[in-house]
């Protein structure tokens, strides 16, 4: 003999439902700041690659505005002309004084394109976004950083390096900042120091 089948009521059908719905809304709540996160490791390394691109751009340019780009005897700041055999331009480029740093305000472009900043110091106050990315040719990143932020600080850090106190050992040696922010709004902060020697 054959038993009944016995199926399902519909209240034991709308209590399964319930109870999938809370399980499934327990797990995506967990997962979902898992999945939003997994990116992060992402955007550091699109971070790093650019805040190194740039790093390198700046610190391959010249210490100041005022430096010898042709690695000559004298520094900007430099005492001493009097007693070496120098040039006479080398001897007017010794007691040239590197750019003032009291409030930072001579620091940044001299009337110049990206293209053209020759030392450290133009970078100051450079930022791009978006579209503005570009790399030292002008060729525009929007592709590869759309909603990235750079940013560029720069100060003289002599006595952060243990130069010394005085303004003049402050001025030896200047820091740059580099701040990448992310689409995810994490700001990593890549620094180097640029000496004057």
């Amino acid at each position: 003999m054959l038993k009944p089948s016995r199926g399902v009521t519909l209240i034991e059908l709308i209590i399964g439902i319930v109870v999938l719905g809370i399980s499934l809304s327990l797990i995506t709540s967990v997962l979902g700041p898992l999945y939003i996160r997994s990116v992060d490791p992402w955007h550091q390394v699109r971070a790093a690659e650019l805040g190194h691109s740039l790093m390198n751009e700046i610190l391959g340019k010249a210490f100041d505005e005022n430096s010898n780009r042709s690695g000559g005897l004298l520094r900007c700041d430099e005492d001493g002309a009097e007693n070496c055999s120098c040039t006479a331009t080398e001897v007017v480029l010794a007691f040239s004084r590197c750019t003032a740093g009291s409030n930072y305000s001579a620091f940044g472009p001299n009337s110049e394109i990206r293209s053209q900043f020759n030392d450290v110091d133009d970078y100051h106050g450079l930022t791009q976004s978006g579209a503005d990315i570009s790399n030292i040719f002008g060729s525009g990143l929007a592709d590869a950083y759309r909603e990235y932020t750079v940013g560029v600080q720069v100060d003289y850090a002599g006595t952060e390096v243990g130069m010394g106190g005085s303004n003049e050992a402050n001025r030896l040696v200047k820091r740059i900042t580099v701040s990448v922010t992310t689409p995810t709004g994490d700001v990593i902060d890549f620094a180097a120091y640029k000496g004057n020697w």
